[in-house]
């Protein structure tokens, strides 16, 4: 008996949803994404085989599989390190155990402890710092250009490397902007520049395009480094921009605190270039982690011995108040089964006791982030979020106003930043965590993109940053307007863009 063409159609959908729906179910995505990519592809399997094989899950499997063998090459070269110096912490906070728990290297010193609140001032620091290498100089960037500023950056990398110093950088392969006179220069010194994680795809797309490395990392010698929100782009500079430099946070410290940048660079490179760095594994161990004075007397000193991290800093003036600040690194990746920066915001957010300050320039949270925010100012915490009142993302900006009626019902005060544009990524809470970083609080950051946050427990940065996010206050308005009094259409276009968080 010979089937009818709407018979074998039917037929044929039904093995589809089939063979699709068992396969979308073994990746073990939350039931909503489940189900929201099966109605789609049984829906639009011409449409939505593209954008799954651009955005879905699949593409992040195979890549976890890659890094997971680059970061076992490295990992050699740490596990003894990382054991010993995990013995030595005689007494560990609740969260400084659970950065360790979540596989991260143990807190140590940071030396020379500096907070950095405009691009300028850091650029400067860093072509200095670059300019006092003597072995090595690590960078990788999410977005570097041939600016003005990146031009400056790059003449104090091609001069380090024909002075005999090892330069490599590591630049995103969507974000970055190198042209090909900016290439030829650097490699022709000596520089060993590479793009991660390559796409060939019309750059259009860049914003949904997965497994970015969003972090901002330079490493000098093993025992400084710098981490936070800047680029190296002229949109961070006064100098370029005189009146539209955007506001950012970042930091510089010295000392074993380092290590953690090291390492996180490490894993990327050795992932992008497929080799071993060179020489022996011993050899590049001395090499890229130093031995520093300092250690886990100043975690005594800052774990009071009462297990709780949110003790407050030492007077100023003290022995303590400014030779040492104790941080952890900690790293992130869709290579990973647990999202650390989200783990790690998370148990911060729910152990706040007096105040929890949030800067970021993109908020569209997960379900549980946003019920831990809510769930802190139910509790009397003092709860406020700064963000920009107009970010470079519309779509994103849409989706954040969702998001305003609970968190205003619970007693979360927003403030909105005005024009040019914040992207500062950190956290004060209570007087004895601070969080410097590139991970913003949305699902792209969390869970699709490589970030590196420094969390600093105790010390004066958590002071000066504390400072820093009540200069920006003054200059923001509070926003009280709750969405759900906005004009239909406006609220009907907020809550299509919110259906895209997952991406954003």
């Amino acid at each position: 008996m010979e089937l009818s063409w709407g018979t074998q159609l039917v037929i044929a959908e039904i093995v589809w949803v089939t063979v699709i729906s068992g396969f979308i179910m073994l990746e073990r995505r939350s039931p909503t994404a489940t189900l929201a990519w099966i109605m789609m592809l049984a829906a639009l399997p011409l449409v939505g085989v593209p954008i799954y094989l651009i955005v879905g899950p699949r593409r992040l499997h195979r890549k976890r599989l890659r890094l997971r063998l680059a970061r076992s090459r490295i990992g050699s070269l740490l596990r003894q390190w990382r054991e010993a110096r995990a013995k030595r912490l005689s007494v560990q906070g609740q969260l400084m155990r659970a950065g360790t728990q979540l596989g991260q290297l143990p807190p140590e010193e940071a030396l020379q402890v500096q907070l950095f609140l405009d691009g300028d001032t850091c650029y400067d620091a860093l072509v200095a710092a670059i300019a006092g290498a003597r072995h090595h100089i690590h960078l990788e960037y999410y977005i570097f250009r041939d600016d003005a500023t990146g031009n400056r950056i790059i003449e104090a990398l091609v001069e380090r490397a024909r002075s005999g110093i090892e330069v490599r950088l590591l630049v995103d392969a969507v974000g970055a902007r190198l042209r090909r006179p900016a290439l030829q220069a650097m490699r022709a010194a000596g520089v060993d520049v590479r793009f991660f994680n390559g796409v060939r795809i019309f750059r259009v797309w860049r914003r949904l395009l997965n497994f970015r490395t969003h972090r901002k990392i330079v490493v000098i010698d093993g025992a400084l480094g710098f981490t936070g929100g800047m680029n190296i782009t002229d949109v961070h500079s006064a100098r370029a921009h005189p009146e539209n430099a955007w506001r950012d946070t970042h930091v510089c410290f010295a000392g074993p605190a380092v290590h953690g940048l090291q390492a996180t660079f490490l894993e990327n490179w050795v992932f992008t270039t497929g080799n071993d760095l060179g020489s022996s594994q011993r050899e590049r161990f001395a090499q890229f982690f130093p031995p520093t004075p300092g250690g886990s007397a100043a975690i005594d000193a800052t774990v009071r011995g009462n297990g709780r991290v949110m003790t407050p800093p030492p007077p100023r003036g003290s022995p303590d108040a400014s030779e040492h600040q104790i941080a952890q690194v900690l790293s992130s990746g869709p290579d990973q089964d647990v999202h650390v920066v989200e783990a790690f915001y998370f148990a911060a957010i729910t152990c706040a006791q007096q105040r929890l300050w949030l800067t970021t320039p993109y908020f569209v949270p997960g379900e549980p982030l946003l019920a831990a925010i809510a769930s802190a100012a139910y509790r009397g915490i003092d709860v406020r979020l700064l963000m920009p009142e107009r970010s470079d993302s519309a779509l994103v900006d849409a989706a954040s106003r969702t998001y305003y009626d609970v968190l205003l019902a619970a007693g979360v005060r927003i403030y909105l930043y005005p024009p040019p544009m914040l992207h500062a990524k950190t956290a004060v809470i209570d007087d004895g965590l601070a969080i410097v970083g590139t991970a913003n609080l949305d699902n792209r950051s969390f869970r699709l993109n490589f970030e590196v946050v420094a969390a600093f427990y105790g010390g004066e940065l958590v002071t000066q940053l504390a400072h820093a996010f009540e200069k920006d206050l003054r200059r923001s308005k509070s926003a009280t307007r709750r969405e759900a009094r906005s004009p239909f259409l406006h609220r009907l276009l907020a809550s299509a863009a919110r259906l895209l968080a997952p991406q954003l």
